[in-house]
């Protein structure tokens, strides 16, 4: 028997919303749990009200005002017989709330669980800042209609679905400005969709999606007594997801930042930096060693990574290769970068961009250190010997450089080791979509022969789905979840079903199947995936590429002015407006002619072969800081699975993943790998060093690098410091595993700092004595 509760008095007078409320409260108190109210605009009914049993409470209501379900908590049920003012649902914390006709404002506004369902449409900022707590499940918000618009700002969790029914006419059904400061959560769309803020994309459904809509549709159509829209519903060609774009690609600055102006440009240091405090009580001599001396020094090998080894995202040491090849010892030295990388010729000689170019030393001499040409020494050098066998078997999922650097390492780790590839070679993107310009066929035919020799099983032609991916699971002791990614981005312009997409271009290409391409071509996205798409159009026949980005080209330099050699144009910032027949009209209104428009602005990984419960709100891996799976013990992700990056970022990435692999075999807790830190710039003494002529330096045999490598942090044993001390009191020792040590003599070292002043490596530190 439900409780009546009417807002009038007996002189048909409306009552106030608190006496309202304590006549719910008074049949709360008597046991009373269903309600039949009859409100005039009462606010905040139906939250936060709970019962002492945590018996189920339900409410059916007409005519409420304000906030009707605000806090609603788990086990409360709302029913509005019409439509809703604003606020409802707000905050809702666990309730169904249920409007069996329009939502006003702000409907769903900071819903933190619960889910909500609208028979109609809702008003202006609904679903703005709803949030996720994972200890408790997503808000869900479904609305049948359409919304208005600045919906789902900063929204930070959650799912919303807007199914846009009878909205064909609607210029967009998320009205104007929608998403602005969206962090997190999912929007499923049907419908048109336009002025969508900066900060998401808009991407296809994927498999995990279609299920979650098609599991959840019939109970919402069921809720607003609809049931007869579920096939229109449940045919997805028209459904699209919004996502909140990442930390990574929010940060794009077109111009230099704060931090790198006053890290390479600023000087470091003053005329008052050097003054020193002094208490008078102990006076020494004007020259003293032992404990008199004001400065200590210490021989700090390898106490500090050099730039290239800390910049390089597959940990390469380079300064240990290069003073391998200093001491004669060649094979060694060519044979220690495999040890990190099975493609030392394919990524590090032709295709990285060469982050530790970047961060060399020797750059602030002459040129940096030709790290491309030493990883090409290393092409055709076999592989390192394998460590007994294990008994262990493991499983990567995607034969990519990621994932065949993470094969590389478990089997020279002793493991059986087997590779799942849908395509029908291994590779990933290094063989289906970078020129061959760029990356000699023969380069990477001879790494990955490499990889296969060394006993590595690749099924090819087998993509994984959730069945074979559960029975690869029981079937080995560890799995590491390397697919990459190669669902590409599309903006949704008007027009935007005239786009190619990039990365299929690219593919076709790559496959020798000689995609058709009008004479002139227009790319958006200036990144170096743009650049192989612009080669891609000229190799196929176009006359005239132009490429545009809405900020600074991403691109390397080598790579646009490889464009720019064949004709090309790199244009920046240029916002497009549409896509037409004619080609693409910018914002500017100016119309670029085009026959066809290439999209490549990046790529989402398609996961649709784990649980839903796997995956971050943007669809990634949700791994620890050891890049565990945190649902699954024992399944590891890297590369584009995780966050968007670079080939060698997978590479690194496969290699730490089986660090971590081996640890957890071997019974030991996991801990994050953390990189050495980097040596500063002033500890290096850079002017011992003689400048080669920029303009005429070429370096042809990466083995002639061995002279011009500071060997940032690496004794070079070099001998200086032992020849300059004046006092005699550096000694260096042979040890008996065949390394050595310098060492200072206490007794008769005076603390001069001449060591660390003359070392070109900055091994030598001196401590100030306190």
């Amino acid at each position: 028997m439900s409780a009546k509760i009417i807002g009038f008095d007996e002189n048909n007078q409306r009552i106030s919303t608190q006496q309202l409320l304590q006549q719910i409260y008074a049949a709360l108190d008597t046991g009373q749990t269903e309600f039949e109210i009859l409100a005039s605009g009462h606010h905040n009914i139906g939250g936060p009200l709970w019962t002492e049993d945590g018996s189920p409470l339900k409410f059916r209501v007409k005519n409420p005002g304000q906030r009707v379900g605000s806090f609603g908590l788990e086990g409360t049920e709302i029913i509005v017989e019409g439509s809703a003012p604003a606020d409802a649902g707000w905050l809702n914390a666990g309730a169904e709330l249920t409007i069996l006709g329009d939502g006003g404002d702000t409907t769903a506004h900071c819903a933190a669980s619960g889910k909500i369902y609208i028979a109609g449409r809702v008003g202006t900022r609904s679903g703005s800042l709803m949030k996720h707590d994972p200890a408790y499940p997503a808000p869900e918000f479904w609305v049948l209609k359409r919304t208005g618009s600045f919906c789902f700002e900063f929204m930070g969790g959650g799912i919303a679905v807007i199914c846009g029914v009878g909205c064909e006419e609607v210029n967009s059904i998320l009205g104007n400005r929608t998403c602005a400061g969206m962090v997190g959560g999912v929007i499923y769309v049907r419908g048109p969709v336009k002025g969508l803020a900066e900060d998401v994309w808009m991407l296809d459904l994927d498999d995990s999606d279609r299920e979650f809509l098609t599991a959840g549709m019939p109970t919402f159509l069921g809720k607003i007594e609809r049931t007869e829209l579920l096939k229109e519903l449940t045919d997805f060609s028209s459904w699209k997801k919004i996502v909140a774009k990442s930390n990574a690609e929010r940060r794009v600055h077109s111009r230099i930042t704060m931090h790198e102006f006053r890290t390479q440009k600023w000087i470091e240091g003053g005329i008052f930096g050097d003054l020193l405090q002094d208490d008078y009580l102990d006076v020494g001599g004007l020259v003293n060693t032992g404990s008199g001396r004001l400065k200590l020094p210490h021989w700090q090998d390898k106490r500090f990574g050099a730039p290239c080894q800390v910049a390089c995202p597959s940990n390469i040491p380079t300064q240990d290769r290069i003073n391998l090849l200093r001491q004669g010892k060649h094979d060694e030295a060519l044979q220690l970068v495999l040890k990190y990388s099975p493609f030392p010729a394919s990524v590090c000689g032709e295709v990285c961009p060469n982050p530790c170019m970047d961060a060399c030393s020797r750059q602030f001499v002459d040129k940096s250190v030709s790290m491309a040409s030493l990883g090409r020494l290393s092409r055709d050098v076999p592989a390192p010997e394998i460590a007994p066998e294990t008994g262990k078997k493991i499983a990567v999922i995607g034969g990519g450089p990621g994932g065949l650097s993470a094969a590389w390492q478990a089997r020279l780790s002793g493991h059986e080791v087997t590779v799942f590839e849908a395509d029908t070679e291994v590779g990933g993107k290094l063989r289906q979509v970078i020129p061959t310009e760029r990356l000699p066929e023969s380069s990477l035919q001879s790494e990955i022969k490499r990889i296969k020799d060394l006993g590595i099983a690749v099924k090819t032609g087998t993509p994984v789905d959730a069945g074979l991916f559960e029975q690869i699971r029981k079937e080995h002791d560890a799995v590491v979840i390397a697919s990459g990614a190669h669902n590409a981005v599309v903006i949704p312009f008007p027009g935007h079903e005239r786009l190619v997409k990039g990365l299929d271009f690219l593919k076709e290409v790559n496959a020798g199947k000689k995609p058709k391409i009008g004479k002139r071509v227009v790319v958006i996205g200036a990144g170096n995936a743009g650049m192989d798409v612009c080669l891609g159009a000229y190799a196929m026949g176009a006359e005239k590429v132009i490429s545009i980005d809405v900020q600074r080209p991403a691109a390397f330099k080598k790579e646009i002015d490889h464009v720019k050699a064949l004709g090309g144009e790199v244009r920046w910032p240029v916002f497009t407006e549409k896509i037409t027949a004619e080609g693409l009209l910018t914002k500017d209104g100016e119309m670029i002619e085009a026959d066809d428009v290439i999209i490549a602005i990046g790529e989402r990984p398609d996961l649709s072969y784990v649980p839903r419960e796997w995956l971050t709100e943007r669809g990634m891996m949700d791994i620890d800081a050891c890049g565990q799976s945190t649902k699954a013990p024992g399944v590891f992700a890297i590369g584009d699975a995780t966050h968007p990056g670079l080939l060698t970022h997978a590479i690194g990435q496969g290699q730490e993943a089986v660090n971590y692999i081996n640890d957890m075999l071997a019974g030991k807790e996991l801990t994050p790998i953390v990189k050495p830190e980097m040596i500063n710039q002033a500890c290096l003494s850079k002017e011992l060093f003689k400048p080669r002529n920029r303009g005429k330096l070429c370096v042809t045999d990466g083995k002639d690098e061995t002279l011009r490598c500071i060997s940032c942090g690496t004794c070079r044993d070099c001998t200086m410091c032992l020849e300059a001390c004046p006092e005699g009191a550096i000694i260096r020792n042979d040890k008996e595993d065949g390394t050595f040590e310098y060492i200072s003599d206490d007794s008769a070292c005076i603390g001069c700092s001449i060591c660390a002043g003359i070392c070109p490596c900055g091994v030598w530190a001196m401590e100030q004595v306190v």
